[in-house]
């Protein structure tokens, strides 16, 4: 157990724990129940700058793009990758001015790349494999950005000899590699906090998603660094759950994802909590959201915030706060959602669709705690995790 190194994660109690499921949102006196949760869209309007109309406009629209593109998908219409714009317009990468007009027709955006996600993907996989040998302290984080059709170098410090290196094998690739400089060191969110959501050897962090297998045994999906040690979880101190798996550890490249099997007669409830914006927020599915897509996350230091997903598949250079070693974590989503130290663990929530974890973010960076604050985080995608341990989300 290294506890003397280990973070103490905050995560959101944003799916709260209970005995039985929460039940969905219901219609009173006979009207029908509203498509969207009313917190959400308020939250969303308020971190768009824009009305509520317009922000369930929005959801509409995203929801209608993304089911054209998930039938493309079905009729065998290649696409190398999609993205939302500011407006909320889907563009579809193609192959080829054929299935570019393909894609057309049905009523998308399409457009033929200079190279699409496949093969930025490659080039990112080649950088994370230099990553592996030696942590590039001081990049701190890198991805394929599909809207810009690079893979986006974020860089703190250039001046350590393994960043040197990085950024020089970066440059290899030409204009396919895009580097930003500026940017701040990057942490998982992570707070020793006593008397919070769920607690384990003395340190905090909060409730993820629930989900089970093919046998029915109860799992409570988290951020990896959340149960790195595979501690005993405790609810209002109360043990309600035994972390069972992890693949995060401390300076070694990690994904941060992790499972807990959760004791009988508990449960995790199928609803994400507004943290007092009315009443919680259904989980319907875990369909994964284009990039671009509007995003609120749920956690118990900055409560419900919005904003947009940012991009998949990014690496990320973790700095210890601890003096301990810095780990280098991948497949990673990024957002302009705000987030503070003390969220990790957080569930991520695009209309009713779950996407995932909070898993770390700017050092320093500092949340109002309302619905219309700004700043950007990291996420650990709910369907990896999902897919990796053979779950079955829990949905309302």
């Amino acid at each position: 157990m290294r506890i003397s190194r280990k973070y103490a994660f905050v995560a959101a109690a944003g799916v709260l724990l209970s005995v039985s499921a929460v039940g969905g949102a219901q219609a009173q006196n006979g009207d029908p129940a509203p498509r969207y949760q009313p917190e959400m869209v308020r939250a969303l309007a308020a971190s768009l700058g824009v009305t509520e109309d317009a922000a369930e406009q929005r959801l509409d629209q995203q929801d209608a793009q993304q089911a054209r593109l998930a039938g493309l998908a079905k009729s065998g219409i290649p696409a190398d990758g999609a993205f939302f714009d500011a407006a909320g317009k889907l563009t579809v990468n193609t192959d080829s001015a054929a299935a570019a007009e393909k894609v057309e027709r049905a009523g998308l955006t399409a457009r033929v790349p200079s190279r699409g996600q496949a093969e930025l993907g490659r080039i990112k996989a080649k950088l994370d494999t230099l990553a592996a040998q030696r942590v590039p302290t001081g990049v701190a984080s890198w991805g394929v950005d599909l809207a810009s059709d690079t893979v986006t170098v974020e860089v703190n410090s250039d001046r350590g000899p393994a960043a040197k290196a990085f950024l020089a094998e970066a440059g290899k690739y030409g204009s396919a590699v895009k580097v930003v400089r500026g940017r701040q060191e990057l942490v998982p969110q992570a707070v020793i906090y006593p008397g919070s959501r769920m607690t384990f050897n003395g340190y905090i962090c909060s409730v993820g998603y629930g989900a089970h297998d093919r046998n029915g045994k109860e799992y409570l999906v988290t951020a990896g660094h959340c149960v790195e040690d595979l501690p005993v979880l405790s609810y209002d101190n109360v043990r309600f759950a035994r972390a069972t798996h992890t693949r995060f550890a401390l300076g070694s490249r990690s994904v941060d994802m992790g499972v807990a099997a959760i004791d009988a007669g508990n449960s995790v409830a199928t609803s994400v909590g507004t943290w007092g914006n009315s009443s919680p927020v259904a989980v319907s599915g875990s369909r994964r959201a284009a990039s671009g897509a509007a995003l609120c996350k749920s956690g118990q230091t900055t409560g419900w915030t919005c904003g947009k997903v940012g991009s998949y598949n990014v690496s990320v250079t973790y700095t210890d706060q601890h003096g301990g070693p810095d780990t280098v974590v991948t497949g990673l989503a990024s957002s302009t959602v705000c987030t503070e130290g003390g969220d990790s663990g957080g569930a991520y929530i695009s209309g009713n669709q779950a996407q995932g974890m909070t898993s770390g973010g700017p050092t320093g960076q500092q949340c109002t705690g309302g619905v219309n604050s700004r700043g950007s985080s990291y996420f650990q995608p709910l369907d990896d995790a999902l897919s990796y341990y053979g779950l079955t989300l829990n949905t309302n």
